[in-house]
């Protein structure tokens, strides 16, 4: 179950024939694809003379040449080939498809060609970007262009669904997967999701006639809101550090940003496939990969010694060097990219207090704590950008938001607008615990239900953690362990009922586990898979109980989260909810002082007799009025709300 070979498998094939010089068309959907899947030098390789884009006006006209277009079947793309076929600019056309092509769509695609320059249409199912051979994304950020939620928090937007179903059956397609499917109960998305795509394999019946394995694979939907502190958390694995920190856009890094950086470096590809460094340490731990590094920069430095004139004494040495000198500044190049990756890392680390920050967002995500004054001397320092402040806060609400201490979290708010974070970022608090507090989550996150549930999270907490900031273990782990011990409850994670197996199924080792996350996952939830991988296809381990047995699992989501990415995500999606996604939950609410705070000529209102929300005031300067515990909680349980912005 190798995404990465799959898709590579289908792309080789379409670059394959004819055996000519040809162009390559591609749509802002199967770019990506292709840019993950291969690199420039196997393009040229199959006489790729020119890669472009399908919806560029700009292209010359060339009839010589003969044309591959690789495409999603989206409206939008066959308008813009519907275009191409009535003037093309090419002599031949061989049409390849990322998903399903309706009937429809090949009759009007039939009609247009009246030049007869059309020689092959089929379908290749890469609809999705294969990132790890066992992770892959459909490339869907939410954004308010791109939004994944409808009128509500429950349910799906029609056009984000749609692409999920596409993307997540092209995952089944290209592996050759007809699998049993299980959802998060508590998740109607996902619980949706299982049902649009169990009537995809039924309405495309012939497709997904696969033979069938002794044990059926299991596709496994979950809700990215069930686990929302994953994200949110500085990442400190060199793979997760790079997208939390610097970004990673479909195997490309912008460091155009960086201070003095060399022209060449501006932006760098960073795709394991073609980079064995990158391949062999993207999952390292920040501190190992400064040790790794420091050997790789040795070892080119030896290499390059022996290329050196000196070097050169005979007619043997200048056929080596001749030979092996592309090799070796080919890895200069990656040397160079890698050590200013990591410099910029290391740069941003230091700028932003990372390490003293990253220390309290483990204490908030596990059981080793992190209390109140320590978030509080953190917000008050100059050098924690805002964005990281907001996050904890964030984080101490969500862990935070049931008991005496949910009383500290309008206290957190307030310090955030005192540190001049905009209200409309501050109230993004509240949209968190509405959106992913503990009344939407599935599961005890927190391991905060029973004294049962503490102690197995304070073990779970000091079990093979390699260091203070490694100490966090995304939900999914927990899941995946009781998945394949067999523990995963049908009450809580129910197989869609069209699909539900035999009553001996539970006696049966799982095979293939594919898993979706609904709203995106993250580069610390794929290094526990990958992990996983290792420890199921490796010899037997009397100290594990799933070593050995060759179970293989995949993990995807509509995309890959980095903590920005998330609040947008979230932010976003509350623009389109009732004002009521602004308030504080009742839990909050009546454990939380009435506080009012007045901002120029506007008054933040969090309670008192003010009321809730955002008023204008004749007063001009900052000032800070304290209305006392009683009258905020007699005043506005249930409705306190950080204005209504």
């Amino acid at each position: 179950m190798n995404v990465v070979k799959a898709v590579e498998t289908y792309v080789t094939k379409l670059v394959s024939e004819p055996s000519a010089i040809k162009v390559l068309l591609l749509d802002a959907q199967t770019t990506p694809v292709i840019s993950l899947a291969c690199t420039q030098s196997s393009l040229l390789s199959h006489q790729i003379y020119l890669t472009d884009r399908l919806d560029n006006k700009r292209r010359e006209r060339m009839p010589h040449l003969k044309c591959i277009c690789f495409l999603s079947p989206s409206a939008e793309s066959l308008d813009a080939l519907a275009e191409e076929l009535r003037d093309p600019r090419y002599g031949e056309y061989y049409l390849y498809f990322s998903n399903v092509l309706t009937k429809t769509a090949i009759e009007r695609l039939a009609e247009v060609d009246e030049y007869e320059v059309v020689r092959e249409v089929q379908e290749y199912f890469a609809d999705y970007c294969p990132i790890l051979p066992s992770l892959y994304s459909l490339n869907y950020c939410p954004s308010s262009s791109l939004p994944l939620y409808g009128s509500t928090m429950n349910t799906w937007h029609p056009a984000a669904l749609e692409r999920s179903v596409q993307g997540l059956s092209a995952v089944l397609l290209s592996l050759k997967k007809k699998p049993l499917i299980r959802y998060e109960k508590m998740s109607s998305m996902a619980k949706k999701l299982a049902s649009e795509i169990h009537h995809r394999i039924e309405t495309e019946a012939a497709l997904f006639d696969f033979r069938s394995s002794q044990v059926a694979p299991l596709l496994l939907i979950l809700d990215r809101r069930n686990d929302p502190v994953t994200p949110l958390l500085s990442q400190w694995t060199y793979q997760a550090m790079v997208h939390e920190l610097l970004e990673i856009q479909n195997g490309r890094v912008n460091l155009s940003m960086v201070p003095d950086i060399h022209p060449e470096l501006k932006e760098v590809t960073l795709i394991p496939q073609s980079d064995s460094f990158f391949n062999d340490h993207h999952l390292s731990t920040f501190g190992e990969l400064g040790t790794e590094l420091k050997d790789y920069v040795q070892a080119y430095q030896s290499r390059s010694l022996s290329h050196q004139p000196s070097a050169i004494n005979s007619i043997a040495d200048m056929k080596r060097f001749v030979e092996e000198y592309p090799e070796v500044r080919k890895l200069g190049s990656n040397v160079s990219k890698h050590v200013a990756l990591v410099g910029e890392l290391s740069r941003l680390v230091a700028r932003d207090d990372l390490l003293e920050v990253g220390e309290c967002e483990q204490g908030l995500a596990t059981a080793s704590g992190a209390d109140f004054k320590t978030v509080q001397a953190l917000l008050n320092k100059n050098s924690v950008p805002a964005f990281n402040k907001l996050r904890l806060v964030i984080l101490y609400a969500l862990r935070y938001q049931k008991g005496s201490q949910s009383a500290n979290i309008p206290i957190l708010i307030k310090s955030l607008l005192d540190q001049g974070v905009a209200p409309e970022d501050a109230r993004l608090v509240y949209v968190f615990l509405n959106m992913a507090g503990s009344e939407q989550r599935q599961d005890d996150l927190f391991s905060n239900e029973s004294i049962f549930s503490i102690g197995r999270s304070a073990l779970k907490g000091l079990k093979g953690v390699e260091n203070v900031y490694t100490q966090h273990r995304p939900h999914l782990s927990d899941t995946m362990e009781n998945l394949l011990k067999g523990r995963l409850k049908e009450t809580s994670y129910p197989y869609l009922e069209e699909t539900k197996p035999g009553p001996n199924s539970s006696l049966q080792r799982l095979q293939d586990v594919i898993i979706f996350m609904v709203g995106g996952t993250t580069y610390e939830e794929a290094r526990i898979v990958s992990l996983l991988n290792q420890e199921l296809s490796g010899p037997v381990n009397a100290n594990s109980s799933l070593a050995g047995t060759g179970t293989r699992v995949l993990l995807g989501g509509t995309c890959i989260h980095n903590s920005s990415s998330f609040i947008k995500m979230f932010s976003s999606a509350a623009e389109n909810f009732a004002q009521s996604i602004y308030s504080p939950p009742p839990e909050v609410s009546s454990n939380s002082p009435a506080l009012n705070l007045q901002l120029g000529n506007l008054n933040v209102s969090l309670g008192g007799p003010a009321g809730t929300g955002i008023y204008r005031a004749s007063g001009e300067g900052p000032s800070l009025q304290a209305d006392g515990i009683r009258d905020g909680v007699r005043n506005l349980i249930g409705k306190v709300k950080l204005g209504g912005l």
